[in-house]
């Protein structure tokens, strides 16, 4: 199936996944993480915090958008030293790579095997090669954009776009999955539409999706072709 075909069709021509909260539950581990260094800091970081406001970010936005909201100043070096003790933490905490959500890699097949498939994360590349290739499905996506393949992150649409780019797709044949309103707000940005998932984030805080279901198990091939052909694109 090609992009001109697709067009005609009113159907999708490439499915962009985010990962964190969509494949893998791992924000809860992203968020022990964090706790972990900031607590050395005497920093609190609550769950209600992570989840309403910095769901979504990659981690150097999310160390930023921190210090701003609690008026802590940082130097650069400081910003970077946190995130890089933040990456090594994360690696302790992720155990084992198989973190997929129940019934993720399934629908991934399905999906992956009606359009070529990509992921827009604001987790780093390695993260996710190691997580999807422990769990088999790592040759099944085209490309993968972690934080560290963009100079600028969700809600900027530029990993959005620069996954489609890197699929030949226009945006606008792209069907986003997400579980934040910073990584919908980027996949909208780049033109795309989008199926929000409760997995993270309430129903009312996904609003503006074109549909909202319950995980990454409850998408199809079939629900994306739904989805890609309603008005208003």
């Amino acid at each position: 199936m090609n992009s001109r075909d697709s067009f005609a069709r009113g159907d999708a021509a490439a499915v962009i996944f985010d990962f964190d909260g969509v494949i893998a539950d791992t924000e809860r581990l992203h968020l022990g993480a964090f706790r972990e260094i900031f607590e050395t800091r005497g920093w609190t970081l609550t769950d209600a915090d992570y989840f309403d406001r910095y769901l979504g970010c990659d981690d150097h936005g999310l160390v930023v958008s921190y210090a701003s909201d609690f008026s802590i100043a940082l130097t650069a070096d400081e910003i970077q030293d946190l995130v890089e003790r933040k990456t090594r933490a994360f690696a302790r905490h992720l155990s084992s790579p198989a973190v997929l959500f129940p019934g993720a890699a399934e629908a991934i097949l399905e999906i992956a095997s009606r359009y070529p498939i990509a992921i827009a994360s604001g987790a780093l590349h390695h993260e996710i090669d190691v997580i999807l290739r422990g769990a088999g499905i790592v040759d099944l996506f085209r490309l993968i954009v972690g934080a560290d393949d963009v100079s600028t992150h969700k809600p900027s649409p530029e990993p959005y776009l620069a996954a489609a780019a890197g699929l030949d797709v226009p945006p606008a044949l792209c069907v986003a999955i997400e579980d934040s309103q910073a990584g919908l707000q980027a996949a909208r940005a780049a033109g795309m539409r989008t199926i929000g998932l409760t997995t993270t984030s309430a129903a009312h805080v996904l609003v503006g999706a074109d549909r909202i279901v319950a995980s990454l198990a409850d998408v199809s091939a079939a629900l994306v072709a739904e989805v890609a052909a309603v008005p208003g694109r």
